[in-house]
């Protein structure tokens, strides 16, 4: 970042209206700083290069290719960048999608100004954001078996039933330092904030799928 406080930020939507009220919505707001667009998933990572942002706003729906393989193509090459997609799809393929391919989150178009700004902070601040009619979806256990690998879905199925990071280990024949990454990359993929959120999903799913 060019200021300690500052949050670079490049637009990727195909419609320039919609670039232009982003705009306007985001430089409303201290620490904002537009410093690029684009209109396409090729120019997406072009710009990047060009502009160095912070954060990469993207959208899914553009000619030439969708934002989510745009998404995986920028990360390769600029894996610093933290991506943010901005969409008005709600289905929870589609963020399943774009969080495998590499976004930090997933807001939708409609949601408030205040909601993307905070989207923006809790991206940039190392967590992981989605739209609150989002986050409702995501936390099904259809869902969460979309986004989680079949290790994940395991070391879940032990912390719903009270087993700690030791005991998980040793069922599954992994070093303990491994269970706490995966407990890491489950919150992470879900939006989990505490060990306590994370055992309440942990039983809550597995009274869903009968396990319980």
């Amino acid at each position: 970042m060019s200021d300690a406080s500052e949050i670079r930020i490049l637009l990727v939507d195909d419609h320039p209206l919609v670039r232009d009220g982003l705009r306007a919505r985001l430089e409303a707001a201290p620490r904002l700083r537009v410093v690029g667009e684009a209109g396409s998933s090729q120019e997406a990572i072009e710009q990047a290069g060009a502009c160095q942002p912070d954060l990469v706003l993207m959208d899914i729906n553009m000619k030439g290719g969708s934002g989510i393989e745009a998404t995986a193509r920028l990360l390769q090459h600029y894996p610093g960048v933290a991506v943010l997609v901005l969409s008005m799809h709600d289905k929870p393929e589609y963020v399943t999608q774009a969080i495998q391919a590499g976004a930090r989150g997933y807001v939708l178009k409609d949601a408030p100004g205040k909601d993307i700004v905070l989207a923006i902070d809790t991206v940039m601040g190392g967590g992981i954001y989605y739209s609150a009619a989002l986050a409702r979806q995501l936390a099904s256990p259809a869902a969460s078996s979309d986004l989680l690998t079949a290790r994940e879905q395991e070391v879940l199925e032990h912390i719903a039933g009270g087993q700690s990071n030791k005991q998980i280990a040793r069922a599954l024949e992994l070093s303990v330092r491994t269970v706490e990454t995966h407990r890491l990359n489950i919150k992470r993929k879900l939006g989990i904030e505490g060990q306590a959120e994370l055992i309440r999903f942990a039983v809550q799913r597995a009274e869903n799928r009968g396990y319980t």
